[in-house]
């Protein structure tokens, strides 16, 4: 596997589950499979919302809490020149793509992952197919559709009182979450999965969750990445999100920052953004006999930024 990437929005999620998904677990998969697949990749995601499970049933009684923590999910894996992306949730993964017209050429957005939004009428219809004796199962509340009134995202990793019926009804969930009814799981760990051939016209892939995407468009944010140099990429995406957050508060981007903790989610949300950049080999891909990787067909992320609403903090993660 010559490239891994997760980005995972975590505003409601702490280390717990953000340990559970790594590469480990996608790079064991994949040894026992012969090689990487859908199926590998399901395996990993079904593993991780397992594992959390486990951890929810072991200290809800004392940390009740626990069973409305959740996280949407972003993966992105490239192997032998096939890029994988898997989501839960409404984290994106853009890809820019160079489209040649005549002798001109341009760099175009295209959308690889899925949104699990209620707020997208077919995610909407979708959730209410699947629940047709609960009228209520989605409701528009708040200026916005929710799942019970709650929740937007119809996929996730843990959110386990939206999933098993025990954990709902217990009067120990009470203390943080308003009792509803609930006869069967509204929403599910079930990643969308694309599987795409890397072609020599893809530039980079831009993985971000949505508290960037709430700000700046696909094609925006391709952009940004394309007239900035590689260095500090990432922090250019997030500043930018910002700056039309601000707009949109009307109010000066700096002011933001004097925001006091906690606050600030009601101006913008978590943002953690990723770019890769596709660095084509220009060398033949290794024969199915040789055992070296295709480890030069990407650079490592070049910038990996993550800003926390509730902290008010900037920090640049490690690749």
């Amino acid at each position: 596997m010559s490239a891994f990437t997760t980005a995972m929005a975590a505003p409601r999620l702490r280390g717990s589950l953000l340990a559970g998904f790594s590469p480990f677990s996608i790079v064991r998969f994949s040894t026992e499979q012969g090689g990487l697949s859908a199926e590998v990749i399901k395996k990993a995601f079904d593993a991780t919302e397992e594992e959390f499970l486990d951890l929810v049933k072991e200290s809800w009684s004392e940390r009740p809490g626990i069973a409305a923590v959740g996280s949407c999910c972003l993966v992105g894996a490239i192997s032998k020149g096939v890029l994988y992306v898997a989501n839960l949730g409404d984290s994106r993964a853009v890809l820019g793509r160079r489209v040649s017209e005549g002798r001109s050429s341009t760099v175009v957005a295209e959308r690889l992952s899925t949104d699990h939004n209620v707020a997208v009428e077919e995610v909407r219809k979708e959730v209410e197919a699947l629940h047709p004796d609960d009228s209520h199962v989605v409701v528009f509340t708040r200026g916005v559709w929710r799942i019970k009134g709650i929740i937007q995202v119809s996929r996730s990793i843990g959110d386990v009182y939206l999933k098993k019926p025990e954990y709902n009804k217990s009067p120990l969930l009470r203390q943080i979450a308003p009792f509803f009814s609930l006869k069967n799981a509204v929403m599910t760990a079930e990643p969308s999965i694309l599987i795409r051939k890397l072609l020599p016209q893809d530039l980079f892939v831009i993985f971000a969750s949505d508290g960037l995407w709430e700000h700046l468009s696909d094609e925006d944010a391709v952009g940004i990445v394309l007239k900035s140099t590689r260095a500090g990429v990432a922090k250019r995406l997030v500043r930018a999100a910002l700056q039309q957050a601000a707009k949109k508060r009307e109010i000066k981007y700096n002011d933001i920052k004097r925001v006091e903790r906690g606050c600030r989610r009601h101006i913008h949300d978590d943002i953690t953004v990723i770019v890769m950049y596709l660095d084509h080999p220009t060398q033949a891909p290794p024969s199915a006999g040789n055992s070296k990787s295709f480890a030069d067909y990407t650079s490592a992320p070049t910038d990996i930024f993550s800003l926390n609403s509730e902290e008010g903090e900037m920090s640049a993660l490690s690749p």
